[in-house]
């Protein structure tokens, strides 16, 4: 059923179209994910949909009594009225009800304790508190705790005022207080801007059991494949509904341009087919014939005039046979290409340890990285990352221990600052100052990352995050590198675009060393995983997906590991059973004694397994700590029973 439906939408600014014809349907617990390029109106017919602006023509229906939550990408103006609440008074606020009921069952107490035989008090405090119970009385503060611990709020942070924020903690804040209104239609503009790995991660499961309807706008395509299962694709004049997730969704793009092209194809075809047939017997015995045709095909392309005019047809014929499937991919074309082999080993480094005097950031596992290898750097920000390139480059030097970097290497660098980029010079002359080239053949080189006409002599301290990204991805594909370092390259980019630049980077023929949030441009392109935590690097050999099943696992051994190394506490032998004959408590007596040996024997059994698991755990091997992870299940799994059996007759 429909809790959200909208017909016909259109927005423009002044003689600006935004889009036109829009319509769409949101069914009760669907989770739809909203993409298309930047500037075709996403954030607009958002805005739209919450009745924060008028569409020029079209109409929104909204079920009877749907309460929606709205994150929006300026979280402040949520707030308008109560800056000055703090952020647990802005999460408390939505409890109000529940407080007033606490108030009202205290008082109700008061009164029981003086008028203790009132049947009416006491019926009207059994109903309240179940009413209280019933609508989460007794653990909203422990949901506060939850969701402000899993969007990254700290516990100092909590009484700040909203208006002290940073603006990526009033996102987090609005955010939280959606989470905890629980809204029948949750719409989030961008909701992984300024949340680190693991709060998206914890926003990825908790949306995932979300009761109600979602829609989101958002770039990050691995946070969209995990929790979307429609998703919409918009562009100026429509929205097309793919069903699935964010790969299913480009895997049917893809066969649905595909059968566009060549439905294109046959139809051109086709007409140059009837085109020859016209040409050829307009002055000959099949003249009728060839008019009719010609008249026909008239119609069908849309000539002015009722007069068969040849060059009219020929015309519309022409511009016919130029259309092309737009794919709605932007329309600069990259390309890297290195200008020679690098040597089979690029990257080596022993013993390192990155930082600064007197500040040490983190120390690195022994990497070997190999020729055609893309190796991920991740964690959390501030953790050094950027450093770590900037020694891997020699622009910076590591605290201890060795780089050494493989014969015939041509270094490539991007950096997520763009700070290579003189703000100073144009768009054009910056371009020149990297690569010495005709005038002519540079605006026809910028024109393939999108930068036309008088576009070129834009200052470069005018372009925005995104176009900054472009001329610096211009400069680099110039450079002919074999080991290229990037840093960030995906920031500032719409999904299209990040499209273009995986497939660049999976043809690319050398190797590569990122930095990235992306996290599915890490799964798709990544052999090696670097993961910096706890002032440690270390490294895992696979994809981005791997290595999550593989920290789960970890994760899983080590809580194990720490429950088995709490000893069990025994039980006291119990008592001798009153009205057992001497013979069978002595039965039963040597019965417990079995039990109980069996339960040390077991509670060693553990204790061995636990060390094995800590050895183990600390090879990164996945499929011995599997094994080993097993062996633990089963012998808890037997103390259980044990113990299970030991109560039963100690009872």
């Amino acid at each position: 059923m429909s809790i959200l439906s909208f017909n016909d939408l259109s927005q423009s600014f002044g003689a600006f179209d935004l889009f036109s014809g829009i319509s769409g349907s949101i069914e009760r617990g669907s989770k739809i994910g909203l993409v298309g390029p930047n500037g075709v109106g996403k954030t607009t017919l958002l805005h739209i949909l919450v009745d924060n602006a008028s569409p020029k023509t079209g109409s929104v229906n909204l079920a009877r009594d749907t309460q929606i939550g709205y994150l929006r990408q300026e979280a402040m103006l949520a707030f308008k009225g109560r800056e000055h609440f703090t952020v647990r008074q802005e999460m408390e606020r939505i409890f109000e009800h529940l407080a007033d009921m606490a108030a009202e069952l205290e008082k109700l107490e008061n009164q029981m304790a003086e008028s203790p035989s009132d049947q009416t008090l006491l019926d009207r405090y059994s109903k309240l508190q179940q009413a209280y119970e019933s609508a989460g009385g007794y653990d909203y503060d422990q949901r506060i705790k939850r969701i402000l611990d899993g969007l990254g709020f700290e516990p100092e942070n909590w009484d700040t005022q909203l208006d002290h924020l940073s603006g990526g903690q009033k996102t987090r804040a609005l955010l939280a207080r959606l989470l905890l209104e629980e809204p029948e239609l949750l719409i989030l503009d961008e909701p992984t801007n300024h949340l680190d790995i693991a709060a998206v991660e914890w926003l990825e499961g908790m949306l995932n059991a979300w009761d109600g309807a979602i829609l989101i706008v958002s770039h990050d395509r691995y946070f969209l494949d995990t929790v979307a299962t429609i998703v919409w694709e918009m562009s100026s004049t429509e929205i097309e509904v793919y069903k699935g997730n964010y790969t299913s969704y480009a895997n049917q793009r893809e066969e649905r341009w595909d059968r566009r092209r060549k439905e294109l194809e046959a139809e051109q075809a086709e007409l140059e087919k009837e085109m020859d047939y016209i040409r050829k017997n307009i002055a000959g015995q099949r003249t009728s014939q060839a008019k009719g045709k010609w008249k026909r095909l008239n119609d069908k392309l849309g000539v002015d005039g009722q007069a068969l005019v040849m060059w009219k047809t020929e015309e519309k014929v022409k511009e016919f046979l130029s259309r092309r499937v737009n794919s709605g991919l932007p329309q600069f074309k990259m390309r890297l290409k290195s200008a020679n082999r690098s040597g089979n080993i690029v990257l080596r480094t022993t013993d390192l340890i990155i930082g600064y005097p007197g500040a040490e950031l983190f120390t690195a596992d022994n990497i070997e990285l190999m020729r055609l290898e893309v190796a991920a750097l991740i964690g959390p920000n501030g953790c050094g990352k950027t450093t770590f390139l900037k020694t891997v480059l020699d622009n910076h030097p590591a605290l201890g221990g060795k780089v050494i970097q493989g014969a015939s290497l041509k270094l490539g660098y991007f950096s997520q600052a763009h700070d290579s980029l003189d703000l100073s010079n144009t768009i054009l002359d910056e371009l020149l100052r990297h690569q010495h080239m005709m005038i002519s053949e540079a605006r026809s080189y910028l024109g393939r990352f999108m930068f036309s006409g008088e576009d070129v002599m834009k200052k470069v301290s005018t372009l925005s995050g995104g176009e900054r990204g472009r001329l610096a991805l211009a400069i680099l594909a110039l450079q002919d590198a074999n080991f290229l370092l990037l840093d960030e390259p995906t920031n500032h980019l719409d999904i299209s675009a990040q499209e273009l630049l995986q497939a660049v980077l999976e043809q690319f023929d050398g190797t590569i060393l990122m930095v990235s949030h992306d996290r599915y441009l890490i799964d798709r392109l990544a052999t090696q995983v670097w993961s910096v935590a706890d002032g440690r690097m270390t490294v895992f050999n696979g994809n981005y997906k791997e290595f999550v099943a593989f920290r789960e696992q970890v994760e899983t051994a080590e809580s194990s590991a720490k429950k088995a190394a709490a000893p069990l506490k025994k039980q006291e032998k119990p008592a001798e059973k009153s009205g057992l004959s001497k013979n069978e408590q002595r039965k039963l007596d040597e019965k417990i004694s079995a039990i109980e040996n069996s339960i040390e024997e077991t509670e060693a059994e553990i204790e061995s397994i636990t060390a094995e698991l800590e050895s183990v755990s600390a090879t990164g091997d996945y499929e011995k700590i599997q094994t080993v992870t097993e062996k633990y299940e089963s012998a808890q799994g037997k103390l259980e029973q044990l113990m299970i059996e030991w109560e039963e007759l100690s009872s």
